[in-house]
């Protein structure tokens, strides 16, 4: 992979924003050491690290960054689509447009589906096989349920790649209106919520606050975001508000046990995080600049950003693999967040590292997304297979990160959106969307090249 790098690295056009490549590592490197750092693994089970130590809970103001990926989702996503929107063949035409919306898609979900999916099938027969041999117990039950939890963000992220073209439009008419639109929608959601008591309200702030997030990149694209201090004080100020004086709790990643979590579903205590961690890597920006213009530092980040997915999805892999070698060879595992606990930390995490990357070197191919073939244009009705395409995709997703590998021969199900949804059910649904979205996508007569990442 080293000269294909070389190459990449040394053929990057001189209008290619580089900072959001980094920024695209770094969110997702920050989720990865921080699931790390959190896991507090006994025989037992696992814990949170910050609900036995709640004092360092306000280190997620920090390190929760996963507004920041989909900040800078949102500038690709414009990218690409508007990449399309150039290549069509009839601009006048509904064909044409269903042809644009079928075609991103595909583009899109091919990124995100091809490691995903190759992690469920190799995650799904090996839990099979664990469950025949009568195994599944102490922490490889718990690995089986948890090891596809982190699968929520690729569901979410689904979504902000469906709702982009239509998202788009609004954003060129509206500009901070749009933004403005979506934020407000999050408010009235959070105050039916809390002040009147509505009942699964706040669910749709899966939608409102992550697409606000979203919107955000729309506007960093056409460079309408001209004062980040601004922009980062003001989300920052109205957090703490938030925090200090509503029903909002101090942590911005969700804590067991408790009534109100900024994570799920999200609160406007987490856009207005959003606000002010978007407005701080915007402060960061010239200087960052500066550095990736070095040629090793800038091949560093092209070599992660081609595997960033894949770390991504098997990094729990690795680290319930290094707690399960430990307990294999009868190393002591201490009291978490005991002084012991704290001096194995490092060691725990370059294993967990070298593992991750011993994976990444197995899986990688598969984060390299198929060419497009070339067709003809696309015939109306393209368009709406390819968003139910995505939204079986998106239940799909969503259903396997609740429900998890464990209790396949029992009939494990979990509530998504009130319906009982089993493991292997929400892998077909997963595959059978991707089927329709590339059944859709292909075809087109619109060439998607490679994605803008």
């Amino acid at each position: 992979m080293g000269s294909s790098v070389r190459e990449l690295a040394g053929a990057t056009p001189a209008t290619r924003d580089r900072y959001v490549d980094l920024l695209r590592v770094a969110s997702l490197g920050a989720v990865v050491l921080g699931h790390w750092l959190m896991a507090a693994v006994t025989p037992d089970g696992v814990g949170n690290l910050l609900a036995l130590v709640p004092a360092l809970q306000p280190l997620t103001w920090l390190l929760q960054v996963m507004p920041v990926f989909f900040f800078v989702g949102g500038f690709s996503h414009a990218l690409s689509c508007r990449s399309l929107l150039r290549k069509r063949p009839e601009p006048a035409s509904g064909a044409a447009a269903d042809s644009v919306y079928s075609a991103f898609l595909r583009a899109r979900l091919q990124r995100l589906l091809r490691p995903t999916m190759v992690f469920v099938l190799v995650w799904g027969a090996a839990a099979l096989l664990v469950q025949l041999l009568g195994g599944g117990g102490g922490l490889t039950g718990v690995t089986l349920r948890m090891v596809t939890q982190p699968l929520w963000f690729i569901g979410i992220y689904l979504a902000m790649v469906a709702f982009t073209p239509p998202l788009l439009k609004l954003h060129e008419r509206y500009g901070w209106g749009a933004f403005a639109g979506l934020a407000g929608a999050a408010v009235a959601v959070d105050v039916l919520r809390f002040a009147a008591g509505v009942p699964y309200v706040e669910f749709l702030n899966f939608a409102f606050v992550w697409l606000a997030v979203h919107q955000l990149g729309f506007l960093r694209a056409d460079g309408r975001i001209r004062r980040p201090a601004l922009l980062a004080g003001a989300g920052l100020v109205t957090a703490g508000a938030l925090v200090a004086f509503g029903p909002y709790p101090l942590s911005m990643v969700g804590m067991p046990g408790e009534k109100v979590s900024n994570m799920a579903p999200p609160t406007l205590a987490l856009l207005a995080h959003g606000l002010w961690l978007v407005g701080a890597v915007e402060l960061l920006r010239a200087p960052a600049a500066r550095l990736l213009e070095r040629p090793r530092v800038w091949r560093t980040v092209v070599a992660a950003n081609g595997v960033a997915m894949t770390a991504f999805l098997w990094h729990l892999t690795a680290m319930f693999g290094v707690y399960g070698a430990m307990l294999a060879l009868d190393v002591e595992l201490p009291a978490p967040a005991s002084a012991a606990w704290w001096a194995q930390v490092p060691l725990r995490i370059a294993f967990a590292a070298a593992l991750t990357a011993g994976l990444v070197a197995a899986f990688r191919a598969f984060e390299r997304p198929a060419s497009a073939p070339p067709g003809a244009a696309g015939a109306t009705g393209a368009g709406p297979l390819a968003a139910l395409g995505a939204t079986l995709c998106l239940l799909g997703v969503l259903g396997l990160s609740m429900v998890g590998f464990g209790g396949l021969l029992d009939g494990r199900t979990a509530l998504l959106i009130a319906i009982p949804v089993s493991a292997p059910a929400a892998v077909a649904m997963t595959l059978g969307g991707w089927l329709l979205v590339e059944r859709a996508g292909r075809g087109t007569g619109v060439r998607a090249g490679r994605p803008a990442r």
